[in-house]
């Protein structure tokens, strides 16, 4: 089966990024608004036990994570995916380094960029002018995380919580 480890984040800053989601992202309808911390990766009902472990461990061990989307931002030229960028913090990167080698499972697909993705899937020119105007918007919001979610995907593409993890540490 399919994980991932992902962050939600306050509704708040979900229904902002769903604004644009509703329109520009066909992922939608197939998981609500996140932070990726761990890529997508497969693991047997043997393996999650373990992974399940691992992640409380770390939740015990670090603190809520603060969040800044400080800009709109975009991986183009590698996709013509557009985000409201995250400021990394020393919290946010330890935490992604320490959830990369307590639980080795699938392969780093790209250097951790904290992100919350809004628009995707896009021909160039539709993304140059969606980037442009989105740009222009802007975005500021603070945002404090306090639990993690380890995800399943379902048989139709869709993404759902198999279980939570409250973030109570001190790090």
């Amino acid at each position: 089966m399919k994980y991932g480890i992902v962050a939600f984040p306050s509704k708040k800053l979900q229904d902002l990024a769903n604004t644009y989601r509703k329109r520009y992202d066909p992922h939608y309808a197939k998981i609500t608004p996140h932070m990726t911390l761990k890529d997508s990766f497969e693991a047997t009902d043997e393996d999650i036990n373990s992974i399940v472990k691992q992640l409380d461990e770390l939740a015990a061990k670090y603190a809520p994570l603060n969040i800044h989307a400080s800009r709109i931002s975009s991986f183009f030229p590698t996709t013509n995916a557009i985000y409201f960028r995250i400021d990394p913090t020393e919290q946010l990167e330890a935490f992604q380094y320490a959830l990369k080698e307590k639980i080795p499972f699938g392969e780093t697909k790209h250097v951790f960029v904290p992100h919350i993705t809004i628009a995707q899937k896009m021909t160039a020119s539709e993304h140059d002018d969606i980037f442009g105007q989105l740009r222009m918007t802007g975005v500021d919001e603070k945002d404090t995380i306090d639990r993690i979610h380890l995800l399943y995907q379902l048989e139709d593409g869709s993404w759902t919580t198999f279980e939570t993890f409250r973030l109570t540490g001190a790090e």
